[in-house]
């Protein structure tokens, strides 16, 4: 079992930037690969990042490519998401998420993923 928080969202103006957090507890954080999905009112789960165990992997979603930055450290049991030039359209509530992976193993599928956080809103304003 792993338990996951996010942490830091909130409303800012567009072209702002923002940090999100994700604390894990549980199993061993190393041993799985995470990611952030994003989930605005009235639309699917959409996919943010993801990065391997090991951090070494990473990609994105077309969406963020370019703006938003993942990262992790195993030793403190946490993943960041920077973001940078939000948009409006980047007002979401934001999740992160994990699964049991082998070394440089990352996925874009919502379904992949096991343990979630209970999110944090990001609201962007023009």
């Amino acid at each position: 079992q792993v338990q996951l928080v996010e942490s830091g969202g909130g409303s800012v103006q567009a072209g702002d930037s923002l940090r999100l957090a994700c604390a894990a507890s549980g199993r061993s954080f190393s041993n799985y690969a995470a990611a952030w999905f994003r989930q605005a009112p009235g639309k699917e789960r959409e996919f943010v990042g993801t990065i391997s165990r090991g951090g070494t992997v990473k990609d994105y979603g077309n969406s963020v490519k370019g703006r938003f930055i993942i990262s992790r450290d195993n030793a403190q049991n946490t993943m960041w998401l920077q973001m940078n030039s939000l948009k409006p359209e980047d007002t979401a509530v934001y999740y992160c998420s994990t699964f049991n992976a082998v070394t440089g193993e990352v996925s874009d599928n919502v379904g992949r993923y096991r343990y979630w956080g209970q999110g944090t809103r990001v609201t962007v304003s023009s």
